[in-house]
């Protein structure tokens, strides 16, 4: 496996990173206090192709590979992991199902205007009641004629209000029978598609998340993805994807908490020496980095598998189960290593370990990867 970035790959993580430090990083902890949603960040990224990195060109994309997908999502997670999470969220999830199990005329349809920011996208698989247990869902899309009509709530969905255009996995069976879902999607100016609460979180504040409601929400048969009763198949497919979307936030989110604590612990002096000379912090910073360095190689293998388009789920739990878990540790010793300061929120280190803390539970817990990861191992 080589994992040596081209000069393409580093271009977009220049651009990436560019667009980060002077359109984003100004304006991190205004939009974290408000939990404003900056919708018009997502406009701007779609400019740079950054919103369609792995749509094909056709369709309006970027079409790019996973390696470039992971650094990009690295790149803006390091300033923003708010932001980092809508893009990998709109990227991976609703642009990805589409892109993966739409027709060609679904495709020409919707993936241009995603791919562009034109639209911003949604995926809705998670409900009140189902969030490991995602197969007994209770939102249900019922057939008449050439129609569906959907009925239900959705929760935890990023983009579940602003989001201009859902996919969403229905129910379309009997409750825990083999193919009982389905995957649809829904354009929010259709009639009975809201969005509801809007959710007061811990950290990803920037990061919308709310509800969709549907009540009694009508949709041509046009809109279906795939054959019916495929919908749950469809979304642990990209699953996959989206837990390497989730490795490369959470390498970002390190990396960023990890860059700060070796700047401040070179700066900061007690018994006049820098903090950095005690053997105390630099073992510290000693785990931070191998850490990181590991999480960073099984995200890149499993980029690399998709890719090559080879079976990647246990290879993509692994990644996002250890580079999330590093994250949150990484985050933690940074706050430790700048002690008082990083209690407060006048240092950026007490935001990464805010949002840390996401990436061990979106798109799977760690329980649920390593429940996924067992079951491959012992194939």
């Amino acid at each position: 496996m080589n994992f040596q970035q081209n000069e393409i790959t580093e271009q977009v993580a220049q651009t990436a990173r560019d667009f980060a430090l002077q359109h984003i990083k100004p304006h991190v902890m205004q939009w974290d206090e408000r939990q404003e949603f900056p919708t018009h960040i997502f406009k701007e990224m779609g400019k740079l192709g950054l919103m369609g990195v792995l749509v094909p060109e056709q369709y309006g994309g970027s079409g790019l590979s996973y390696f470039e997908y992971v650094v990009t999502i690295q790149e803006i997670a390091k300033v923003c992991g708010s932001i980092g999470l809508s893009l990998a969220a709109h990227n991976s999830l609703c642009t990805g199902h589409i892109l993966a199990f739409a027709n060609d005329a679904q495709k020409q349809q919707w993936l241009p205007k995603l791919a562009t920011a034109e639209w911003i996208g949604a995926w809705g698989l998670t409900e009140p009641n189902t969030g490991s247990d995602a197969g007994n869902m209770k939102t249900t899309a019922v057939q008449e004629g050439d129609e569906w009509i959907i009925n239900g709530t959705k929760n935890w969905i990023t983009h579940g209000k602003t989001g201009d255009v859902a996919v969403v996995i229905c129910r379309t069976g009997e409750p825990r029978t083999k193919d009982n879902a389905t995957a649809f999607v829904v354009e929010r100016k259709t009639p009975g598609f809201s969005g509801g609460k809007k959710e007061n979180k811990l950290g990803m504040r920037a990061s919308e998340t709310a509800e969709m409601i549907f009540d009694n929400c009508r949709i041509p048969d046009a809109n279906r993805l795939g054959q019916v009763g495929e919908g749950f198949k469809q979304a642990m497919k990209v699953l996959d994807g989206g837990r390497i979307s989730i490795a490369a936030l959470s390498l970002g989110i390190a990396k960023g908490a990890y860059e700060a604590a070796v700047a401040y612990s070179k700066e900061r002096h007690q018994f006049d020496k820098p903090i950095a000379s005690f053997q105390g912090i630099s073992f510290k910073l000693a785990d931070m980095a191998t850490e990181i360095m590991a999480a960073e190689l099984l995200t890149m293998q499993a980029a690399d598998l998709k890719n090559k388009k080879l079976p990647v789920t246990k290879e993509a739990a692994m990644a996002k189960y250890y580079a999330s878990e590093v994250a949150v540790k990484v985050a933690n010793d940074a706050v430790q290593i700048f002690g008082g300061y990083g209690y407060t929120k006048d240092f950026p280190v007490e935001k990464y370990y805010r949002d840390a803390k996401l990436c061990t539970i979106g798109e799977g817990t760690s329980e649920i990867q390593k429940i996924v990861i067992a079951r491959e191992a012992l194939k």
